[in-house]
């Protein structure tokens, strides 16, 4: 899957960013979601920025993952605009600059974009092995009644699989959303 994503040219990468803008920003939860978390496109993976700029466009307010400098392997969410300056984490893939004051603890974000390698029907995510996202939301598993954030995996439509191994630490996705449309769950 990661192969296939690299080999996608700029043209198909863009186009499909578009046309996953396009599908998401008129979806109820996104209409009604605040407070968005998403993250910028690392080896291929589709790319946000679209979906961003409407967002702003929209009033909301966007955030990205920071890798946690103080709990191993979990997330914290910076704001982002397009002037926040950028470094690289340990991976290389850029993150707003570290503001401990300005950090929104996950639960307080209204949606959750993920990146992933690979999804099933089930709302399973492959990610890229770090668990980062698992540990960070793994609060969810335990919560019966409020549940905040909601989960949507960004994807290309090819990155389905018919099932994938599930974990008990794994967090499902509520939904994916591709350049084809929301294709699991109800996102309203």
């Amino acid at each position: 899957m990661r192969r296939q994503r690299r080999a996608l040219t700029r043209q198909q990468r863009a186009q499909a960013a578009q046309q996953l803008a396009q599908r998401l920003a008129s979806q109820p939860l996104f209409l009604r979601s605040q407070h968005i978390a998403l993250y910028l496109p690392n080896d291929g993976e589709l790319d946000l920025h679209p979906l961003m700029a409407r967002a702003w466009q929209m009033g909301k307010r966007c955030y990205l993952p920071v890798l946690s400098p103080l709990y191993h392997n979990r997330l914290w969410f910076a704001p982002y605009t397009p002037d926040t300056p950028l470094q690289a984490n340990r991976f290389g893939i850029p993150e707003p600059r570290l503001n401990w004051r300005r950090m929104r603890p996950v639960w307080s974000l209204d949606l959750v974009l993920t990146p992933l390698v690979a999804f099933d029907a089930q709302g399973n995510r492959l990610g890229m092995g770090g668990g980062y996202y698992d540990r960070t939301l793994a609060y969810l598993q335990r919560r019966e009644h409020w549940r905040k954030p909601r989960l949507i995996g960004a994807a290309y439509g090819f990155q389905q699989v018919e099932r994938l191994p599930v974990a008990s630490w794994d967090v499902p996705l509520e939904g994916i959303v591709t350049e084809r449309g929301l294709i699991y769950g109800d996102a309203n």
